[in-house]
């Protein structure tokens, strides 16, 4: 779907809301929340509390006093001490308590994408909502039913197309950390500088950690980790990390995922994003 398109179906406005479901660990809490943008599907919301990827979640639009059931589709922004944003959609398509009316769209019939279960990698093709649409352009995840695992998972797009779209010179990051793991190398392949740095990086979620890179490249880095990434999750990283000094961060996307036999950790490819 093109911009232009998504544009025309969303309204910046700013609404108080109150957000009402359970947390993680079944705590019942109540929230406050604004909008940011509104859509026919739902909104991006502004909130302290965080939520969790397919969580059903009521809304009460505190100015029109109407209130609904919201699916979280998963965040659009890095979760900060300050709070997060967060894309949500009507789990009843009928309802709206914007008190909005939107033209009728054709979106359904055209926004597809071909995703791949980062549980169990079965792929299929999928109609997209627009809250959707935004939230794998930025986070990279969402949470869909998965007919084989038969619970919700996170799903995104399908590896191969995030390995395609990946610059010839990156493809061979994680290979070559597993070659200086092992002690076998490929003389013949082009060497990427096998240099340790230290990086911090941030999930959506609010999640983060410090580890250091494997070899780095104009276009990111490589990593070994405990911590799970699924490829196209975005993140923000800060390399090289001075925990005393004054650091930028910079958004980038996981692109490769390898596991290390016999360990829990893994080889992990990032790259950084490039504005439009």
């Amino acid at each position: 779907m093109s911009h232009e398109k998504r544009r025309s179906d969303r309204v910046m406005l700013t609404i108080p809301l109150t957000l009402k479901g359970e947390d993680a660990k079944g705590v019942r809490f109540v929230a406050d929340a604004r909008t940011i943008i509104l859509n026919r599907h739902g909104a991006s919301i502004w909130t302290t509390q965080p939520l969790r990827g397919g969580q059903i979640i009521r809304v009460v639009n505190l100015l029109g006093r109407l209130e609904g059931n919201f699916r979280v589709v998963g965040p659009l922004s890095p979760l900060t001490e300050k709070g997060g944003e967060w894309g949500v959609e009507y789990t009843d398509g009928k309802e709206n308590i914007w008190g909005i009316q939107f033209p009728p769209s054709a979106e359904k019939s055209e926004s597809k994408a071909l995703l791949e279960c980062r549980k169990c990698h079965s792929v299929a093709l999928m109609q997209l909502s627009l809250v959707e649409v935004e939230v794998l352009e930025t986070s990279g995840i969402i949470s869909r039913p998965c007919v084989n695992c038969e619970v919700i998972t996170p799903w995104g797009i399908a590896e191969k197309q995030v390995a395609m779209s990946s610059p010839p010179e990156e493809t061979g990051m994680t290979d070559e950390v597993q070659q200086r793991v092992t002690g076998v190398f490929d003389q013949r392949r082009h060497r990427r500088i096998a240099l340790q740095l230290p990086v911090l990086l941030r999930d959506y979620y609010g999640g983060g950690e410090i580890t250091k890179t494997e070899n780095i490249s104009k276009g990111g880095f490589c990593f070994i980790t405990e911590k799970t990434y699924h490829v196209g999750e975005g993140v923000v990283v800060v390399c090289p990390y001075d925990p005393g000094g004054l650091n930028i961060e910079v958004r980038a996307r996981v692109i490769r995922v390898r596991e290390i036999e016999g360990s829990n950790r893994k080889f992990y490819g990032v790259r950084y994003d490039t504005p439009d």
